[in-house]
């Protein structure tokens, strides 16, 4: 088959769509990581990372899967409101802000990852099935699978960081929700909201930035071990 060398075909911008200049992606990604298109079913690879997160164990999970696992405090693959309320006290947050994330996500989520389709009052969220739940107006990092996309990942900076490259402020993430809002997809676009602003609340430095380390953790969970991590010890201290 002949490769065309039309410059074309091989074009990012389109003069009559002014988005695709505002909002450009990276061309050089091969670079650092092979196949940046390929979804990862285990590992979160970036430019800098490109194999992932060093020292985090994957335990044979989706990256989907590594996200949620952190708020499994008994590892059975249930999360239960309590575990979710717990996980956020171990990274930081104050009792009411924990209290009412734990009803509410596993309010949302605890439905679609159920093994059948009787609903339980107790809220469980399955991990197994924890890729059921992926909603529209989302960033696009996740597959259906729950598995990690480099490329779609790399976007996010290169479309929406426009103070510091590998950094975003608050209003930048707003951005990001807004251009990820699809049409009829509303209901995800204030998933998508509530999401990046608590990421934003919880990963953002001293200036108000939150980076791409921080981000990436997100995806693969790394990010709250290392929170809690963080929090346990400055509990010792204390003490």
């Amino acid at each position: 088959m002949e490769v065309s060398n039309d410059p074309i075909s091989m074009a990012t911008v389109a003069p009559m769509a002014p988005v695709t200049s505002e909002r450009p992606i990276r061309d050089d990604i091969e670079t650092s990581i092979p196949k940046p298109y390929m979804a990862r079913a285990m590992v979160a690879p970036d430019m800098e990372h490109p194999n992932g997160t060093q020292d985090h164990d994957a335990r044979g999970m989706s990256v989907l899967q590594q996200h949620a696992a952190f708020f499994d405090q008994n590892n059975d693959g249930i999360v239960y409101p309590w575990e979710t309320y717990k996980g956020f006290r171990a990274i930081g947050f104050g009792i009411l802000f924990s209290l009412v994330n734990a009803f509410l996500i596993n309010l949302a989520f605890s439905y679609p990852s159920l093994p059948g389709y009787i609903p339980s009052l107790l809220f469980p969220i399955y991990i197994a099935n924890i890729h059921k739940n992926k909603h529209p107006s989302d960033s696009g990092t996740y597959d259906t699978e729950g598995r990690y996309i480099p490329a779609n990942f790399e976007s996010i900076f290169s479309k929406y960081a426009k103070t510091v490259p590998d950094k975003l402020t608050l209003k930048e993430l707003w951005n990001l929700t807004k251009g990820n809002h699809v049409a009829y997809g509303t209901i995800g676009w204030i998933f998508n909201i509530v999401e990046w602003g608590t990421a934003y609340l919880l990963a953002k430095d001293d200036e108000g930035y939150v980076s791409k380390e921080d981000m990436r953790g997100l995806f693969d969970g790394s990010l709250f071990e290392r929170m809690a991590k963080k929090n346990a010890t400055k509990g010792k201290k204390r003490r």
